[in-house]
C-alpha cells in the first residue's frame, strides 16, 4: 500500500552478515557502532545489549589492536546480533577478526598492504563464509584522488571505491557491500546515486560525521530518506556525535515514517494552537516515555480538537479527539460510546493501547 508511492527497490545481490540477509529485497537492516574502547569487554558487551533491546540489526566494532580482534570471541557468547569487525590499515587484525568470529570485515582492501596481505584477508573472508564491507569516506580518500579533484566531490568518492571494488573482483570476491559516505548531504546522495549504477552489490547508507542534535539527526534523515525514497539502500547507519541509542531510534524513525519497515507506536500530534481542548505535548510526551517497550507498529493520534481530530482518528488504531472536559475515543477509525475524562487521557489511553498491542501479537502466532 505506502510502498506503492516509492520508485522501484533497487535490484541488488544478496549476502548475509551473520543470519540477517543484505540485498535483494530483503529488509532494510540499522546499523550502530558501539563507542566504548574495545578493550573493555564489560563496558562494550553492556552496551551491545542496550543496543540489542532498542532493535539494532547489525553492530559495528571498531578493532583497533589484536587484542580488540581477540575480543570478538568473548562478545559473541554474550549477545545476539552480527559483529561487523571495523579495521584499517593492519592486515593482521582482518585475519585475527575473521578468525575470532566476526560476521563481516569492514576494511577497504587497498588500505591494508600489498596484493599478497589482501589476498591473505579475501581467503579469511572465503574460509569463514563472511563477507566484507567497503566504506570509503570523503575525508580519508586516496591522495592521488584528492590531487586529481581538488575536492571531495561525489565523483571522487566513487572513483575510490571502485578501486577498492575491482581489487575484490579480481580476486573472485562478490559477497560484499558498499558505503560512499560524506558529511555533505548532496554530495552523499550523489554518491550513491552514481555507485548504484556501477555495481550490484548492496549498499549501506549514511551521512558521515553528521554532528550532533537537531541538525545531525536532520542531515542523516533527509540524505538516507531521499536515498531510499528513491529505492536505492539496503542497510542504513545514522553518525551522529551522540549516544548509539540514538543512532537507532533515528534509524528505526526514518524508516517508520517512510512505511518501509514499521517497529513500535508511530504518534500522531497537532503542534497545538489556541483552539485545543486537551494538553496534547504532556500527553504525547508521556505516553512515548511510558510506552518505549511497544514494539508493535501502530498508529495512535492525539490531536487538540475536533478540527483535524476526527479524520486522523479516523484512520488510527487508536485516536483521540480534543473536546472540552471529554474527549472521543476512536478503536480501528470508529468512534467509541465512552467519552474520556481530559485529566484521566494518559492512564486510559496506556492501558488500551497495551491491551491492543497485545492483541495485535497475539493474531499473529
Amino acid at each position: 500500500m505506502h510502498n506503492q508511492i516509492f520508485k522501484k527497490r533497487r535490484r541488488s545481490t544478496r549476502i548475509y552478515v551473520g543470519n540477517v540477509p543484505i540485498g535483494n529485497g530483503a529488509p532494510i537492516a540499522v546499523q550502530s557502532m558501539t563507542k566504548t574502547q574495545t578493550e573493555n569487554i564489560e563496558e562494550t558487551i553492556k552496551q551491545i545489549q542496550i543496543l540489542e533491546k532498542e532493535g539494532v540489526d547489525i553492530i559495528r566494532i571498531s578493532i583497533p589492536t589484536l587484542k580488540a580482534a581477540k575480543n570478538i570471541k568473548i562478545f559473541k557468547k554474550k549477545i545476539n546480533i552480527p559483529i561487523i569487525a571495523d579495521i584499517h590499515f593492519d592486515y593482521r587484525i582482518a585475519l585475527e577478526a575473521a578468525k575470532c568470529g566476526a560476521d563481516c570485515l569492514r576494511i577497504n582492501p587497498g588500505n591494508i598492504g600489498n596484493q599478497k596481505r589482501i589476498a591473505q584477508v579475501i581467503d579469511a573472508a572465503k574460509y569463514n563464509n563472511i563477507p566484507i564491507r567497503i566504506g570509503v569516506n570523503a575525508g580519508s580518500l586516496e591522495k592521488d584522488i584528492k590531487n586529481k579533484y581538488s575536492n571531495f566531490s561525489a565523483i571522487a568518492i566513487v572513483e575510490s571505491a571502485m578501486r577498492h571494488v575491482d581489487i575484490l573482483e579480481k580476486l573472485n570476491f562478490d559477497q560484499f557491500k558498499v558505503s560512499v559516505k560524506s558529511s555533505d548531504v548532496h554530495t552523499m546522495i550523489q554518491a550513491y546515486q552514481l555507485i548504484a549504477k556501477k555495481i550490484d552489490q548492496p549498499l549501506h547508507l549514511g551521512v558521515t560525521e553528521s554532528g550532533r542534535g537537531m541538525v545531525g539527526i536532520i542531515k542523516s534523515a533527509i540524505g538516507i530518506g531521499c536515498l531510499l525514497y528513491e529505492g536505492i539502500g539496503d542497510t542504513l547507519r545514522v553518525s551522529i556525535s551522540s549516544d548509539p541509542v540514538e543512532e537507532v531510534k533515528i534509524g528505526l524513525n526514518i524508516l517508520k515514517v517512510l512505511r518501509i519497515r514499521e517497529r513500535g507506536i508511530n504518534f500522531i500530534s497537532c503542534p497545538t494552537c489556541s483552539r485545543k481542548e486537551i494538553d496534547v505535548i504532556s500527553i504525547v510526551n508521556t505516553l512515548e516515555n511510558r510506552l518505549k517497550d511497544i514494539t508493535t507498529p501502530m498508529d495512535v493520534s492525539i490531536i487538540g480538537c475536533i478540527v483535524n481530530g476526527l479524520g486522523e482518528a479516523s484512520q488510527s488504531t487508536i485516536g483521540i479527539t480534543g473536546n472540552r472536559n471529554k474527549s472521543s475515543l476512536y478503536e480501528d477509525g470508529v468512534r467509541q460510546k465512552e467519552l474520556l475524562n481530559n485529566n484521566e487521557i494518559i492512564e486510559i489511553l496506556e492501558k488500551k493501547i497495551r491491551l491492543k498491542a497485545k492483541k495485535i501479537e497475539e493474531k499473529k502466532i
